[in-house]
């Protein structure tokens, strides 16, 4: 039996390359992401799971996302779930000292890139009568905090847009699950903070963060569930976070 097919958008590092790892067993894999050589060197560690295939674009560029999804061969067509994870944070300004480059790359990434991305795929879900679309949000999307504003307001937008795509698909079949993180030990800070890496290494700093493999065990859960259940909305924190801005350090 065939196994069904995943794609997954930010699939170099992170969240995504967990969840690749953590889900080659059941699916057959659809690789994106901006840095080829390293997609190459994750479809040669996983092919002895199972069949990887791999698309290089940045989510960004809407011709891109489009060719790129497009040029899927025939036995690659078919996409059963869709995990929308690609995005960054880019700075960490109150808004009266924010960079409008930061602001275009959180919009365009977190917002304008899941919908290039789902646009195809939701086609392809509608015409088969189902499917699982998985967008990760953050915990950002949920409470606003000091010198979060923009990047704060996308994952907002990816909150509503979970919310609005679950109505939309509801009469074609298909599940549509958000998931927001918060504190996850990944590159997540070395890019927000412009590669400062003792900045970034302090904010994972006296508590045990989320890893990378904790979201990706939870996507494989929401996977599993059953034909008729679908987890619609999930927050995870690490023990430590009761919140967007309270944390227990122990420095």
């Amino acid at each position: 039996m065939t196994k069904p097919t995943l794609l997954i958008t930010g699939a170099t590092s992170g969240i995504g390359k967990a969840a690749a790892k953590a889900l080659a067993p059941t699916y057959r894999l659809i690789l994106c992401g901006r840095r080829k050589a390293v997609l190459d060197e994750l479809k040669r560690e996983l092919s002895s799971l199972t069949e990887v295939h791999t698309l290089t674009f940045d989510v960004r560029d809407k011709q891109a996302v489009f060719a790129a999804i497009d040029s899927l061969p025939n036995e690659w067509s078919r996409i059963d779930a869709l995990l929308n994870n690609a995005g960054n944070a880019h700075g960490l300004a109150p808004i009266q000292d924010g960079s409008v480059e930061d602001w275009d790359a959180m919009m365009d990434g977190n917002v304008k890139g899941l919908l290039y991305v789902s646009k195809p795929i939701i086609e392809k879900m509608k015409n088969q009568g189902s499917g699982h679309i998985i967008n990760i949000g953050s915990i950002a999307g949920k409470e606003v905090y000091p010198n979060g504003n923009v990047y704060c307001a996308s994952k907002f937008a990816v909150d509503a847009l979970t919310q609005g795509m679950r109505m939309d698909l509801n009469p074609f079949g298909i599940k549509v699950t958000a998931i927001h993180p918060g504190l996850v030990e990944t590159d997540f800070s070395l890019v927000r903070f412009k590669g400062d890496a003792e900045r970034a290494a302090s904010v994972y700093k006296g508590y045990k963060a989320l890893q990378a493999e904790d979201i990706a065990e939870t996507i494989r859960f929401v996977l599993s569930a059953p034909a008729h259940v679908v987890l619609s909305d999930i927050v995870i924190l690490p023990t430590a976070q009761a919140s967007a801005t309270i944390v227990k350090k122990t420095l």
